[in-house]
């Protein structure tokens, strides 16, 4: 560890650990912005949402053109000479096993999202009745593919999985290799900041560093409580269904308080023991969800499905990416969806990656960017098409006709968080396997929710003790606690979604920051021996 690295954490007294300023500005920067969306919800909300409109509007090119590059450049790098360099000392070994490894960056990294979104987003694009004010999905009409049935059912599922494909993941690959690159071959911290050390050396451990990294904490900060306070109402929907708990704010209060309180507990045991552990009980709960959809589904039909939906996706995933909507409807519509999918995944980029690159030692280049891009995309593409398939089937086969299953009508709603429930209702006549799915679901997404949220406190921790890996106890349960106490206090003041937009208004400069990450990237491979 150098001197300079040195110096910019405490080595005694209330600190130590710990980098003060950024602590202190960390901790100060969350209050303010609690304080003042507590204090006019409405103003603040749409603050934020005029300056979230406004980047929608008119960088939307930019972010486009940003999600492009990060996967061009994964790609590339995957498939240079590169890929043999190892993140360590030439002779490290993976520290976890590869299963472990992937559960891990698997489970942290999108989780929750499968769940709430495994349904009510396919659903939203097979629609055509542009209830939300713009269409439901313009590239299907572009294609002619206007009526409710199975060739606008594969547009509805392409659209899904370009959002939650390759591009999105190239994302956490990029910050994730960079840090791991430079973390564990070149002994620069485990933080943002050491990815711009071949572009202005020691000034990384100046007032430009401590920007970057802050960047990180708060999208870490932000992303967390939005994902709380938005996957409570979930799991509030499913105690419902089970055993007729309100779903009220006192319910989802109480389930962010378990949460937090269950994460902090994991978080402080450390990476080898409560985090693994849970992403790997993650992973075996999931397989066993999915192999109910696939077996009380149409089993043939799901599997043609997914085969042609996927296959259209890959055909066609560069032009997908780059694509740009023209004319107010169609803008409206990527504005809402492509675009606040790039912008979260971006913002979510820095603390994901921080994780994925913690637990990345002694693995490839090559291994690193196949593991992190394909693997998950793959699985991803099983879910949405397993769980959406399912959801589409009912409504294309419903008694009553095409689209009166009743999915469709939550999803119009806005009721998200049902349709996963009202789907695994109408997929079996038999009550106690419907409970006992909707129990699994319902864990589920406990699990995941406690997976993100402790793996997101030790990044927290990570970056504000200038990339320990084991940073202070204390410190993880005071930002673990505190995490779920913001969610909380803006779910009680109505905040979430004022919350949700500055997140996805923070991943502008953090694109900015990618741009510089891949440079330097690129300008220290081509001087490693």
């Amino acid at each position: 560890m150098s001197r300079l690295h040195r110096r910019t954490t405490a080595q005694g007294g209330l600190w130590k650990g710990l980098n003060p300023g950024m602590a202190l500005a960390a901790k100060g920067v969350v209050l303010v912005f609690v304080l003042a969306t507590v204090w006019d919800v409405d103003a603040a909300g749409a603050a934020f949402g005029r300056l979230r409109a406004w980047i929608e509007g008119t960088l939307d090119w930019f972010y486009v053109l940003t999600v492009c590059a990060t996967l061009f450049t994964c790609v590339l790098l995957a498939c240079s000479r590169f890929g043999r360099i190892r993140l360590g000392d030439e002779d490290a070994a993976p520290e976890f096993s590869r299963f472990s490894w992937l559960a891990m960056l698997f489970s942290a990294a999108v989780g929750i999202g499968l769940l709430f979104f495994s349904i009510a987003e396919p659903i939203f694009y097979f629609d055509n009745s542009q209830a939300a004010g713009y269409p439901n999905n313009p590239i299907a009409d572009l294609a002619g593919a206007t009526t409710l049935d199975e060739r606008r059912a594969v547009h509805a599922m392409r659209v899904t999985y370009l959002h939650w494909g390759v591009h999105g993941w190239s994302a956490y690959v990029l910050v994730g290799l960079c840090l791991a690159y430079f973390g564990f071959r070149k002994k620069l911290p485990l933080t943002l900041r050491s990815a711009l050390y071949p572009l202005i050396g020691d000034r990384i451990y100046g007032p430009i560093g401590d920007l970057v990294d802050l960047l990180a904490v708060f999208g870490g900060v932000f992303g967390i409580a939005t994902s709380l306070g938005l996957g409570a109402s979930q799991m509030a929907a499913g105690l419902d269904v089970l055993f007729g708990v309100d779903p009220g704010l006192v319910t989802q209060v109480a389930l962010i308080a378990g949460i937090s309180l269950a994460a902090t507990l994991s978080a402080v045991s450390g990476v080898k023991r409560g985090i693994r552990i849970l992403s790997e009980w993650n992973i075996g709960v999931s397989v066993l969800l999915l192999g109910c959809f696939l077996l009380l589904g149409p089993f043939a039909w799901l599997i043609r499905f997914i085969a042609t939906s996927a296959g259209e996706y890959l055909w066609r995933a560069v032009p997908m990416g780059f694509w740009i909507a023209d004319g107010p409807g169609p803008s409206a519509w990527q504005n809402a969806w492509t675009i606040f999918y790039w912008g979260w995944w971006i913002s979510w980029a820095p603390f994901v990656g921080t994780f994925i690159a913690r637990i990345s030692r002694g693995r490839t280049l090559r291994e690193f960017v196949l593991g992190v891009l394909v693997v998950p995309t793959g699985l991803a593409l099983v879910w949405f098409g397993i769980f959406g398939g399912n959801a589409i089937h009912l409504e294309l086969n419903a008694p009553g006709g095409v689209g009166t299953a009743g999915i469709i009508e939550l999803v119009r709603g806005g009721n998200y968080e049902g349709a996963l429930y009202a789907t695994i209702d109408r997929m079996s006549d038999a009550d106690w396997l419907a409970w006992a799915m909707s129990a699994m679901a319902t864990l589920l997404l406990a699990t995941w929710f406690i997976t993100s949220s402790d793996s997101g406190t030790l990044v927290i921790t990570t970056l504000l003790s200038m990339g320990d890996p084991h940073p202070p106890r204390r410190f993880r349960i005071v930002w673990g606690l505190g995490v779920g106490a913001v969610a909380a206090v803006l779910l009680l003041a109505d905040g979430l979604q004022a919350l949700q937009t500055a997140a996805i208004a923070a991943a502008l400069p953090v694109s900015v920051v990618l741009l510089f990450m891949i440079a330097g990237l690129l300008r220290s491979l081509a001087r490693d021996p």
